[in-house]
């Protein structure tokens, strides 16, 4: 039996995230699990220094953090060969309290072979690999947020 083509989205939109056009079009006839994660704009951090946010603006260079989401998703597969279908979308420009920011999605035959382990790795490297760039407004000011990640020779 020939091995299908395994669906692979990536992309950074300015538009809304639809989820179940996402899911579904990660979806093949021997699928019978997807696990998913959604991040979020909160519109109060709790955590370090809290405070309220108003809105965030998110910036990328799109064809560089494209090749890098098609990085994440090769990862993906390398260390879990039973995914069938990947979707990684980051939205970008100015976004309310509330309003989903990025999506992982994984597909596979079953729920007990890595899915979870694969969708939390790729939110993980997505955030430490991949360029994009939040400011942060709210009434105290803007700021624009720093990641911890620190490109090494080659990346």
């Amino acid at each position: 039996m020939e091995q299908p083509e395994y669906p692979t989205i990536f992309s950074i939109t300015e538009d809304e995230i639809d989820l179940n056009a996402l899911v579904d079009s990660i979806t093949l006839a021997s699928t019978g699990a997807a696990a998913i994660f959604t991040g979020m704009v909160r519109g109060v951090t709790a955590r370090d220094n809290p405070h309220e946010t108003v809105y965030l603006e998110y910036e990328a260079y799109k064809p560089m953090a494209e090749a890098k989401m098609r990085q994440v998703a090769d990862e993906i597969r390398a260390q879990w060969p039973t995914i069938e279908g990947i979707a990684i979308v980051q939205r970008i420009g100015r976004l309310s309290p509330r309003t989903p920011t990025v999506l992982i999605a994984c597909s596979s035959p079953h729920r007990d072979t890595g899915i979870f382990e694969a969708a939390r790795y790729g939110i993980d490297r997505l955030k430490e690999i991949v360029p994009v760039w939040k400011k942060e407004v709210g009434p105290q000011g803007e700021e624009w947020v720093e990641g911890d990640y620190i490109p090494k020779a080659g990346e």
